[in-house]
């Protein structure tokens, strides 16, 4: 689990990369055949990133604060998803913008404490 949650740290810090620097560093499918496949919504919400960083934070945390954790986030993303015209209207542009670069230095953050956590395991 240790060499997962290293490796899922450098996917989620260079997911904060991309959100900071408003830079895209993997090129991502054509959206017309990744919207055949599945909603645009669902690898933005439960996809690889989301799995990557549970199984990363399951590394150092127990099941009770992780399913907490889990429960809350689940709650927060359904909320800001049905008020989110609202959101973009009351923020704007600049405001989305400015939002976006907050929540990647968290993210930034958050996968360099994953990977100093965990790096020293695959060190010994």
């Amino acid at each position: 689990v240790g060499a997962f949650a290293v490796g899922g740290s450098i996917v989620i810090f260079i997911v904060g990369l991309e959100m900071v620097l408003g830079a895209e560093f993997f090129k991502g499918e054509s959206e017309a055949r990744a919207a055949t496949v599945v909603p645009i919504a669902f690898p933005l919400i439960a996809g690889s990133g989301t799995l990557t960083t549970i199984i990363s934070l399951k590394a150092n945390y127990s099941y009770t604060p992780l399913l907490l954790g889990i429960l809350a986030n689940l709650i927060f993303v359904y909320l800001v998803l049905k008020s989110l015209r609202h959101i973009e209207r009351v923020l704007g542009p600049s405001g989305l913008i400015a939002i976006r670069k907050f929540f990647g230095v968290i993210l930034l953050a958050i996968a360099v404490k994953i990977f100093a956590t965990n790096a020293h395991g695959l060190i010994k």
